[in-house]
Parts: structure tokens; C-alpha cells; sequence
């Protein structure tokens, strides 16, 4: 090896290197385990302890560089949260609400079809905006233009499009838009979480999807976090009706209801004060009414749980809201509004908790509020005008927000509170159309433009509410895609099992290698230690996230890295046996016609495959590709370089180097099995595989495919003792009014709950709802656990909701048709490079038909097993990701085969065709059984050791890794013979048979 003196250099400076990356990591962990010591648990203390360190040294480099916590912490390898714990959200900035906006809402018929068509129509990977434009195309069939008056050539957008633009200017600048809102929110959402308060928050827009996605690690109150990130912030001040006002078309709407809803007897409802609804109906001469007010039989009336007073019409329990609205959407009961009125905008305050009399349980109420509307639906003020907000405390010490707006905002102020003053109204502050408060103004106009949100808040709230305001409205509704929650208890115990099988993996690689290869399996080894410090120093180098996934990826590695080795040791074994010096013998297997062709072309499909898998992966199984291409790239290196150094270095001293040991000398040697001529029963054999394999997938039992694909909610929850998931799994399902699966998840007292229940309805008010029904419908299984304890994460948490993840109907798609090509594509781009390495479509279609054999029987074991089996078997992208590793190895594998077929041919190999393809396999037998001997060693490793989360992703690996080196023995070969042309057959035959009599 030349320049071996600039190879030592640039390894030595490469570690140290890696060694300073790592050490901010290891710098990092000590700070933060020092501030988890002294929080105790208390994540605010710990977040205000690491804060406090943000600008102060924490590490000296040699005393010459000083770093604070925060360089640190941007210099450390990231957990992810499946290590980590926390909460990762992708939010979906609402497209159908930005167009509405730009078209300032407007009331065209085809503008409008054209939004709902694009919603109903939008395929998998398809952007909302495009399925509109789609949808509008459809719909007008050129009758009406985008540049119309009343849509887009408003006077929104007066200054960018005009009536005489085409519908594709249009296009252009309606894109440009949409990108502009997007970026928009992106930076109010930063903002809210910069202001939130959790260690190293990360955010980051997807692409050009208008997706965010949003981590943050070590978050534990699940509810909050996710109405924070889904508040648009729409503050508005509306004065609002008294109830003596908008009473009398109440009674109407009551008796008009009368006719059409059946009346239910109820207890009598509690008054409250004079100007209350009940007031004015016992007031009433007519003792029908009186006697229906004590019995029941007011549809409407009877819903409130208790009166109102003011600008409160009354109090409804959350189960009647939905019916409320109902009622005043109803043609006939909008008609009894009086005309100075017909403005009306009937909004829900706050929820509250409070104690029902009758049942004696919690039962969540809201205030409903009458708000005097216009025909342009515009508050006299808005949110925008705000400055400032401070979360405070008011008169009576209890949590408020305080607000101060600018100078036009504090006129119009002082316009509406002198009004209400006049008028003794009130004035109602809504945020996202929620009524937090409605006070009365008792001392005239307020100058200076302050103003106070008080009500039923706690500390967090204000705190939240103020942040949302300081940070400003988002452009459009951002709703929540994708969802994981991921308890502190689950990541500390997926670190555990990532360790353990990282170091047993470790251990049985090395202790192969040298069994097998003796002192030079010691080099190996050597080289692997020297990977694994490179791997990690790129990884912190570049501010990875190290995920479960990505462990996995490691561990993988760990089998992959001594791959290159085991080429070259092979391959200097037959230089050996042919009679060469050790220093020629390693000389021509380090060589581009020894080992080196033959590893460049095999860990190129690995590469290519990683590189697709990256591209269209998300998540952990990003990281798992990250890792997956860094550790082939160290690999190779170190393979290739670090090992030779010592291998020359026996060389120089002439020291016996045999690249064997007494046990393993003659392994493998003169062994000559026909592998072509039991083709006809390996074609046999793969056809009934593949046969019944796509019977089970399309006929029988179909495939077990998770909410990645087909969207829903999944939950693992923690029992204080064994369960049976069927009574569990019908408990749930009449709760939920739908299928609610139930599984066990590795302990017989740990459940995985899957559900679709309301998947296509988007807010923090379904989630929160499936959350409660899930609390109602297990609380029994558990020793009086709180709604708090049972949602939200916290340190030690032991039962409960460990981890929850929600896909929505729009990413499944398009998860599952990126996965469909990244399939694809992984096969027809390694196909492609084999058609140009090998110059012979033959040897692609061989390779090609070997993975498709090794996909189909995957599928087929997944349908066959997956309801029988003690481990999830699901669909999903780990098992994607499964799948194109598979796909890398087997074409790795088949490479490898093929390359030494090619060798014979270029060389003087006698025989027939069949001769030489069967020699070149019987000659790389060693490598490849050792190869994949290595692999399924370390990939049984993490099937025993790596936790169940990730138990079904490493069992689609092991069992593609076997079918994978059948097919590269007995498909791909066979293939590539069966598919020589006749002329390249008569050309061989020419060139390399002798009559061996």
C-alpha cells in the first residue's frame, strides 16, 4: 500500500478528530443528568437550570477555546424521541383556508366545489394546492377564470393579479402565496416554542408540502403542547348581546323546536339571577310554560345545566354543544332572529369542570355568548393591533393576561369599552372564536390601550396564551397530521435495549472473526473499533439524531463493516492456495482485479438503496438510512486502509499471516456443488413460495397494515396487572362506537390499542375527547389514576399511556405511495447500475428477479405469520425500510457472484457456461455464507435484545437476509443462465470449453 505514511496521518488526525466531535456529547449528557439531579423532577426547574448555563462555560478545549452549555449543546449527537421521550407533531398548515383568505372567502360556486373536490380527490403525495388547481380545471372547463373579480382579483390581491391574467400567471403568484403563508407560520410556531420551555426544541418545514414538523424532547403535558401548536391565535374583541336581549327569540326557538324534537323530562333546572332565561319564562302569565319549565319539555331551554346572567345565556353540558348547534343552523329557527339581529354569532366560552348534581361526577360545561355580528363577519377588533402580552395575576390574584395594543388599537378600544360604558354592555374577548372572558366596563372609556383576559385560567394557561400572543397569529389553521408520544420511561428503556444489543452484537462479530480468520480477524476487529469511533464522530459532526432506528442501523453496521474484510480475505486464501507469496497474495487481493471491484460494485447497490430509503423515509427511519450510509462509507475506509496497515506491517517482519485457523483451514475448500443443475426444483420451490405468498396477500389473510398506511390512532398502555386484550378490545369498542383493536405488546400487562376512531376530524377537541374515552373506559383496570397521570408524561411515569402516535388519512397516503416507489425505484436504479457495470441486461434481470423473489416471500411470511406470531408483524415504514435494506443485501450478495463470473470469463476458466457460473458460486461460497452468517448473528442480536418496538422491523430484515442468500445462489444465477443470448452462449462456449476426458 503506498502513501502508507499519509493513510496513518489522516486516520490518527480522523480519530482525534471524532474524539473531539464526541466529546461535546459526553459533555452535554453530564450537564444535563446534573440538572435532572437537581430538578427532581420538576421539568420547569430543569429547563430554568440548563437555561441559566446557556451562556456560561461548561467545557475548556485544552484551555484554550471556552464553550458554553449552549455551544455544546448544538454540537452534541441528539436522542431522538423514541431514546429521548417528548412529543413529535407534523402540522398541516391549512391550504383550504389560506385560498379562502387570498379569495377573501369569496362565494364563487366553482371556486368553492373546486376546495371540497380537492380535499375528496387529493391523492397520495399529491399537495392540496395541486389537487385544487385540479379540481378548479375540472369543474370550470374554462368557463370561469382564477383572475375573476370574485375570486382571486380582489382587492386582497389587487396589486399582484388582475382580471386579465391566465389562469396559470395565476398559478404562479397563488403558489407563491401559499409558500409565503407557510413561511409564515413556520416562524409564528418557532416563536411559541422558543417561549414554551423544553431543552432543544427542533423545527423544520418538510419540503414544499406546507407540513412542520415540530420535536420536543422531554415534553410531557400532551393536551397543552398540542393546543398551543394548533391555536391560530385569532384574537377578537366583539361587543356582545345582554340576555335580556337575545332572550325572547331563545323562548321562540324553544316553543318552534317544540314540534319537531321529543321532549325529555329532566330535573328542574337552577336559576341564577333575574336577567336569567328562567326568570323571564316563569315571568311568563301562561301556566303551560311555567309547567313546562318544571317538568322538561323545552328542547332547547333544557339543555342548560344552569342559567346564565349578563352575556351568558346559559351553561350546556359539552355532550348538547353539537346539538345547540345544530339547532340555530336550522333554516326555520334562524328565520325567528328579529332583522336588527340577524347578525347574531352564537359562540362557546372556555370549558369548565364542574359537579352534576344528579350523577355527582365532573361533568365539562361551556358558557354560550351572543355576539353582535356584521354582514362581513369582522370583528371591530383584532389581535392584530396587540403589541404585548404578559401572563399576570388580576385584582383577585388569580392568573390573567395582560395586553397592550398600539395606537389605532387603543382608539378603537376606547371607542368600544365608552360604548359598552354607555350602554352598560359587555365586551367579549374570543381567541380562535372561544370566549375567555366578557367583562362590563363600570368606570367609563379605557384610554391607553390596556386591556386584561381574565377567567378559570391556571398558571400555565396564561402562560401559553400570553406566548401565543406575543408570537402572533398564524396565517391559517394548522392541524395535526401525525402525532407520537413518547413517555421518559420507554426512551430510558429502548436506550437499555439499543445498548445491549449494540455490545453483544459487538462481541459476536469479534469473536467470529477471529475463530475464523485468526490474527487477521483480530485486524478486522481492530478495523471495526476504529469504524464505530468514525461513525459516531461524523454522526455528531453533522448534529444527527440518533433514534431506536437508527441503533439499529449501528448494530446492522456491525455485521455489513467486516464485509470488505472478509472479500479480501477470501480472496488472498486462493492466492494463497495458488502458490503466491503472502506479499504478493495481499498485494492482488487488495488489488481493483482481486477484492476491490468486487466491493466497490457491492456496496454501491447498498448505497443506492440507502440513498433511496433517505429520500423517502421521514423520521427514525431517516436516521436509520443516515447511519446505514455513514457506516458503509466508514466501513470502507477502514476496511480497506486500517486493517491493510497492520497486515503490512507482518508482511514487512515476515510473520506468518495464513488468514485461517487450524480449524477453519480447509473449510469451503473443494467444494463443488451443481447449484445450476437443481434449478428446475429451486424454480419448483420459489414458485409455490411466490404463489402462496400473493394468494395469502390478495385472497386469504391479506397483510396486517398499520396506521402508516391505512391512518388511525395507536396507543401502549401500561396495566398494573395482565389483561385480556379481547374484553379489553370489546370494552373499547362499544366506548368508541367503532373497532377498537387491542393487542398484547410484549408483557402480558402492556396493551397496543389501535382505533380510526374520528381520524379524518382534526383539533385539539378529538384528541382530547379520545384521550377522556380511553380514561373512562380503562379507569377500572387501574387504582384511581387521575386524567392527568393517565394522559400526560412525567418522570417515573409506570402505568398509563406510554406512547401514542396518530397518521391521518392525507400522510398515510402519502407515506404508502412513497414507499410503493421507493420500492420501485430501489430496484430499477440498482438494476440500472448492474447494466452498466456488467454491460449485459442479463445479469440485471438476474439480480432484479432475485429481489422481487425475496420481496414476495417477505410479504408472504408477514401475511402467513403476522396473526399468529407473539410480536407485531405491521405494515409500516420500518418495515419499509425492512424491505430496501433487504433489497441492498441481497444485490450485494448477488454482486458478488456475478463479479467473479465475470473474472472467469475474462480469464481462462474452462468449461461451459453453466461450468464457470457454478464455480464462481462454489468459489464465493465462503464469503457469502460467512457474510450472511454475520449479519443474521447481529440481526438476531436485536431480535432478542433490541425491545419490542422494533421486534417486527428486525425479523422482516432476518428473514429477508436468509431468503436473500437463497436467491442469490439458486434464483439469480439460474436466471442469468437461462437468459444468455444464444451468440454470447456460442462465444463462451468457444472461449472457455475443452473436451476433459
Amino acid at each position: 500500500m503506498q502513501n502508507k505514511g499519509l493513510i496513518k496521518f489522516f486516520a490518527i488526525l480522523f480519530a482525534l478528530v471524532s474524539i473531539y466531535q464526541l466529546s461535546f456529547t459526553f459533555v452535554s449528557n453530564s450537564v444535563k443528568n446534573d440538572a435532572k439531579a437537581f430538578a427532581k423532577g420538576n421539568q420547569q426547574k430543569e429547563v430554568d437550570y440548563l437555561n441559566d448555563l446557556k451562556n456560561k462555560k461548561v467545557f475548556s478545549l485544552f484551555g484554550l477555546v471556552d464553550y458554553t452549555y449552549a455551544d455544546v449543546s448544538a454540537k452534541q449527537i441528539n436522542k431522538g424521541l423514541d431514546l429521548e421521550g417528548g412529543i413529535n407533531v407534523i402540522l398541516q398548515i391549512s391550504v383550504k383556508d389560506v385560498l379562502k383568505g387570498l379569495a377573501n372567502d369569496s362565494k364563487n360556486a366553482v371556486f368553492n366545489k373546486a376546495l371540497a373536490d380537492a380535499k375528496t380527490n387529493q391523492r397520495g403525495n399529491q399537495s392540496y394546492l395541486d389537487a385544487f388547481f385540479e379540481a378548479f380545471d375540472t369543474n370550470s372547463k374554462g368557463t370561469v377564470k382564477l383572475a375573476s373579480p370574485d375570486i382571486f382579483a380582489n382587492k386582497n390581491l389587487a396589486d399582484e393579479i388582475n382580471f386579465k391574467m391566465t389562469d396559470d400567471q395565476v398559478k404562479k403568484v397563488i403558489r407563491r402565496k401559499v409558500d409565503e403563508s407557510v413561511e409564515s407560520a413556520f416562524g409564528v410556531l418557532r416563536k411559541r416554542i422558543d417561549k414554551f420551555g423544553v431543552t432543544q426544541p427542533n423545527i423544520a418545514k418538510l419540503g414544499q408540502t406546507g407540513r412542520i414538523l415540530v420535536e420536543l424532547p422531554g415534553a410531557k403535558d400532551v393536551d397543552r403542547i398540542k393546543k398551543l401548536l394548533q391555536s391560530t391565535a385569532q384574537l377578537e374583541f366583539w361587543e356582545t348581546y345582554k340576555i335580556d336581549e337575545i332572550g325572547p327569540f331563545l323562548m321562540s326557538a324553544n316553543e318552534a323546536l317544540k314540534s319537531s324534537e321529543k321532549a325529555v323530562v329532566t330535573k328542574e333546572v337552577k336559576t341564577a339571577a333575574q336577567d336569567s332565561l328562567t326568570a323571564m319564562l316563569t315571568n311568563n302569565k301562561s301556566k303551560d310554560s311555567v309547567a313546562a319549565s318544571k317538568k322538561g319539555g323545552n328542547p332547547l331551554l333544557d339543555k342548560f345545566v344552569s342559567q346564565g346572567g349578563g352575556p351568558v345565556l346559559g351553561v350546556v353540558s359539552v355532550k348538547d354543544t353539537a346539538k345547540i348547534n345544530a339547532y340555530f343552523k336550522r333554516p326555520e329557527i334562524r328565520a325567528l332572529i328579529p332583522a336588527d339581529k340577524r347578525f347574531v354569532k352564537f359562540v362557546w366560552g372556555k370549558p369548565n369542570t364542574v359537579k352534576n348534581d344528579v350523577t355527582k361526577k365532573d361533568e365539562e360545561t361551556f358558557e354560550l355568548y351572543a355576539l353582535k355580528g356584521n354582514k362581513d363577519n369582522k370583528a371591530p377588533l383584532s389581535g392584530g393591533v396587540i403589541t404585548d402580552a404578559r401572563d399576570t395575576f388580576d385584582q383577585l390574584g388569580k392568573p390573567a393576561v395582560s395586553m397592550q395594543m398600539n395606537g389605532i388599537g387603543a382608539k378603537k378600544w376606547e371607542e368600544l369599552t365608552g360604548n359598552a360604558f354607555t350602554t352598560k354592555g359587555y365586551i367579549a374577548i374570543a381567541l380562535d372564536n372561544v370566549v375567555y372572558s366578557a367583562p362590563g366596563v363600570s368606570s367609563g372609556p379605557i384610554a391607553g390601550g390596556r386591556s386584561e383576559i381574565s377567567g378559570n385560567f391556571d398558571v400555565s394557561e396564561t402562560k401559553d396564551l400570553a406566548n401565543v400572543l406575543r408570537a402572533g397569529k398564524l396565517p391559517a389553521a394548522a392541524e395535526i397530521v401525525q402525532s407520537e408520544v413518547v413517555g421518559p420511561s420507554l426512551g430510558q428503556k429502548a436506550i437499555d435495549a439499543g445498548t445491549t444489543s449494540s455490545i453483544v452484537g459487538f462481541l459476536l462479530v469479534c469473536l467470529w472473526m477471529v475463530f475464523y480468520y485468526g490474527k487477521a480477524g483480530w485486524y478486522a476487529n481492530i478495523a471495526l473499533l476504529v469504524n464505530l469511533l468514525f461513525l459516531f464522530g461524523i454522526l455528531a459532526s453533522l448534529g444527527a439524531v440518533l433514534t431506536l432506528p437508527g441503533i439499529a442501523g449501528i448494530v446492522l453496521t456491525l455485521g455489513t463493516a467486516v464485509d470488505a474484510n472478509i472479500i479480501i480475505y477470501e480472496r488472498a486464501k486462493e492466492e494463497l492456495r495458488d502458490g503466491k507469496t503472502l506479499a504478493d497474495a495481499v498485494k492482488t487481493s487488495y488489488g481493483w482485479k482481486g477484492a476491490m471491484r468486487s466491493i466497490i460494485d457491492a456496496n454501491v447497490t447498498h448505497v443506492l438503496t440507502g440513498a433511496i430509503l433517505f429520500i423517502f423515509g421521514t423520521g427514525p427511519i431517516q436516521g436509520f438510512a443516515t447511519t446505514l450510509l455513514i457506516g458503509i462509507l466508514t466501513s470502507l475506509f477502514t476496511s480497506i486502509f486500517i486493517a491493510r496497515i497492520f497486515i503490512d506491517r507482518d508482511v514487512a517482519n515476515n510473520k506468518n499471516l495464513t488468514f485461517t485457523t487450524p480449524i477453519t483451514k480447509n473449510w469451503f475448500t473443494g467444494f463443488h456443488f451443481d447449484f445450476v443443475g437443481v434449478k428446475k426444483w429451486t424454480y419448483l420451490f420459489s414458485s409455490v413460495v411466490v404463489i402462496g405468498s400473493l394468494v395469502s396477500i390478495f385472497f386469504v389473510n391479506g397483510l396486517d397494515e398499520g396506521v402508516d398506511f391505512v391512518g388511525g390512532r395507536t396507543f401502549q398502555i401500561k396495566f398494573e396487572k395482565p389483561v385480556d386484550p379481547t374484553v379489553v378490545s370489546d370494552e373499547l369498542s362499544k366506548a368508541f362506537g367503532t373497532s377498537v383493536e387491542a393487542k398484547v405488546f410484549g408483557d402480558s400487562d402492556q396493551l397496543k390499542l389501535t382505533t380510526k376512531y374520528k381520524i379524518k376530524e382534526e383539533g385539539t377537541a378529538v384528541d382530547a375527547e379520545v384521550n377522556k374515552k380511553l380514561h373512562d373506559a380503562l379507569g377500572k383496570y387501574f387504582n384511581n389514576i387521575s386524567y392527568d397521570k393517565f394522559v400526560n408524561l412525567y418522570q417515573g411515569k409506570v402505568y398509563g399511556i406510554l406512547q401514542g402516535s396518530k397518521v391521518s388519512a392525507t400522510i398515510s397516503a402519502d407515506i404508502k405511495t412513497n414507499s410503493f416507489w421507493a420500492v420501485i425505484g430501489a430496484m430499477l436504479v440498482v438494476g440500472l447500475y448492474l447494466v452498466v457495470s456488467f454491460r449485459k441486461w442479463q445479469y440485471s434481470l438476474g439480480a432484479i428477479a432475485a429481489v422481487f423473489h425475496d420481496v414476495i416471500f417477505v410479504l408472504g411470511i408477514y401475511s402467513l405469520l403476522y396473526k399468529v406470531m407473539p410480536f407485531h408483524m405491521e405494515m409500516d415504514q420500518h418495515f419499509i425500510a425492512a424491505i430496501l435494506t433487504v433489497i441492498g443485501y441481497s444485490m450485494n450478495d448477488t454482486v458478488i457472484v456475478f463479479d467473479r463470473i465475470r473474472e472467469f470469463l475474462a480469464g481462462n476458466k474452462k468449461g461451459h457456461f453453466k461450468d464457470v457460473v457454478n464455480a464462481s458460486i462454489n468459489t464465493t461460497l465462503s464469503r457469502t455464507l460467512n457474510t450472511s452468517l454475520m449479519m443474521i448473528l447481529v440481526l438476531l442480536t436485536m431480535f432478542l435484545f433490541g425491545g419490542e418496538s422494533i421486534r417486527g422491523f428486525i425479523f422482516a430484515m432476518l428473514v429477508g437476509i436468509v431468503v436473500g442468500t437463497y436467491s442469490s445462489l439458486f434464483i439469480a444465477t439460474p436466471v442469468l443462465v437461462d437468459t444468455m443470448g444464444k451468440s454470447d452462449l456460442e462465444d463462451i462456449e468457444k472461449r472457455h470449453f475443452t473436451d476433459q476426458e
